[in-house]
């Protein structure tokens, strides 16, 4: 199982993990070695979630995610797949941790009038020193 929140958890046979020749420098041991790890999750068919939390993750890892729904996440960092493989679910928990997150409302706030007074006074300021750097009229007589 692995754990999203403290009320989500899906279970490791419907995540399928793929291992494959990792990219970069690393000698010999990148030609030889399957050390990228890479993660497929199919989120609208998964039995664990709901169907708001399937919508939610499909909206917020909108960047992450295939035509066809399929979450994909991949894995490359160390020259061990087993020490990818752990960081890969680890990941995988934080992100759809993070998706799952309800999203704090916006309190409403108002401006005091003393601090809009304010504001405006020296706006008047700022316009008046503005208008003296300007070119002098001339006085007709």
């Amino acid at each position: 199982m692995i754990v999203v929140t403290k009320q989500v958890a899906i279970p490791t046979h419907e995540v399928h993990i793929t291992a494959s020749r990792s990219g970069g420098p690393g000698g010999q041991n990148v030609n030889k070695v399957n050390s990228r790890v890479t993660l497929h999750f199919h989120v609208w068919s998964s039995k664990y979630l709901t169907d708001s939390q399937k919508s939610k993750i499909t909206t917020r890892l909108k960047s992450r995610m295939t035509k066809d729904g399929t979450f994909y996440l991949h894995s490359q960092g160390t020259r061990s797949q087993a020490a990818n493989r752990a960081d890969l679910i680890e990941k995988f928990s934080a992100l759809l941790g993070e998706a799952l997150k309800p999203k704090k409302s916006r309190k409403k706030t108002y401006i005091p009038r003393g601090v809009k007074e304010r504001r405006l006074v020296e706006k008047k300021q700022r316009s008046g020193l503005k208008k003296e750097r300007g070119i002098p009229r001339r006085l007709e007589d």
